[in-house]
């Protein structure tokens, strides 16, 4: 009886994997990616720049820290309310961070050579 409750179990687990398009033949750590999308600087406490792809809705942000993530299927009304709001921090941690699946991306092969 448990042997068939374990295949059951392994059945319905692979089913929820296979539904969710996880691609289980890769590594789970992705490649960190470089970006070619172009950013513009901004006033922000905590963002220093902000890049938007309207063909791709992939949205950059890179922070004071230089550390730069890529978030993922990214409206472009959300983009604009970003760049017109007041408090773009504000604006982030409320509407975009958690939100959206977000990747880390490698520095540019410029901002590589300048550090």
């Amino acid at each position: 009886m448990r042997r068939i409750w374990f295949v059951v179990i392994i059945t319905i687990a692979a089913a929820i994997i296979a539904a969710s398009g996880a691609d289980t033949s890769q590594p789970t750590q992705s490649p960190r990616i470089i970006s070619h999308i172009p950013r513009q600087p901004v006033e922000s406490t905590a963002l220093a720049a902000v890049g938007y792809s309207k063909r791709r809705h992939i949205l950059e942000i890179k922070f004071m820290n230089e550390a730069v993530y890529r978030y993922l299927d990214v409206a472009p009304s959300v983009y604009r309310d970003l760049m017109s709001a007041e408090s773009k921090t504000r604006y982030y941690n409320m509407n975009i961070k958690g939100n959206y699946r977000s990747l880390r991306v490698r520095p540019r092969r410029k901002e590589q050579l300048k550090n």
